[in-house]
């Protein structure tokens, strides 16, 4: 392997887990608040069908 493309190479893989580690994040987040979300929804209706009946 010449020296150019191993230097490529290794900047290649550096971005990659590069935008793997600013991109983690935010899915982990997003996931987050839709479960949040989505449980603030059962409660809501829960209480709201429970204090019906």
């Amino acid at each position: 392997m010449k020296y150019a493309e191993y230097v490529i190479a290794a900047y290649a893989i550096f971005f990659l887990f590069l935008a793997w580690d600013f991109l983690a994040p935010l899915i982990r987040i997003r996931k987050a608040i839709r479960a949040a979300k989505l449980r603030s929804k059962r409660e809501s209706s829960r209480h709201t069908s429970s204090g019906t009946s």
